[in-house]
């Protein structure tokens, strides 16, 4: 019984971090006229991100569809751990749509910005500079503890390290566009955590 809840529970989170993404990205493509250039990205960051991204993407609608074809990879978790899973993945919705509803149009997915991006100071903007990578990562690794699975949680981990390998070009751009202001934001946000002060 538990487990059907776990692969549903699943399955709600994944769908709904997608139609959540898909309509702010959407919303931004047409009210900005397009979408941005892919160039600047990198090719092997641009195919590893796309390549692990589907990979990540897949695993947990397997689970929850196919269980059977993830037995290899679980962890033997006890359902206390998966319900935290649960609230945890449930929770970080609610923090993605926060993030996408507070950078508004600027967002995109890749390094570059668009010529119209205001620089995004409020919601989570206003202690992290990129949202995104920690929401994000906090909801796939929500979905690994619910399907008990090492494979996603594996994923999820690489996933954040290559985030975080293009995150310096990114910042770069960032830099290049807003100067001053962007390098004094650095210096009061931390760049996936809130950054502490003593």
């Amino acid at each position: 019984m538990n487990e059907n809840i776990f692969r549903i529970s699943a399955a709600v989170i994944l769908l709904s971090a997608i139609t959540i993404s898909v309509y702010f990205r959407r919303k931004a493509n047409k009210e900005t006229g397009g979408a941005v250039s892919m160039k600047d990205e990198g090719k092997p960051i641009f195919l590893a991100l796309r390549l692990g991204g589907l990979m990540l993407w897949f695993s947990p609608l397997v689970y929850a569809i196919v269980p059977a074809w993830l037995a290899w990879s679980k962890m033997g978790l006890p359902d206390w751990v998966r319900w935290i899973g649960v609230g945890v993945g449930f929770a970080s919705l609610g923090l993605i749509y926060w993030m996408f509803k507070s950078i508004g149009n600027g967002i995109t997915p890749t390094v570059a910005t668009r010529k119209e991006h205001k620089l995004s100071t409020s919601g989570p903007y206003r202690w992290i500079r990129h949202p995104l990578y920690t929401f994000g990562t906090l909801a796939f690794l929500s979905l690994g503890l619910i399907a008990d699975s090492w494979f996603i949680v594996l994923l999820s981990i690489l996933a954040f390290a290559l985030l975080s390998l293009r995150t310096p070009n990114e910042e770069a751009h960032l830099i290049e566009k807003f100067g001053d202001e962007y390098r004094e934001y650095m210096n009061r946000t931390g760049r996936y955590l809130p950054r502490l002060k003593f």
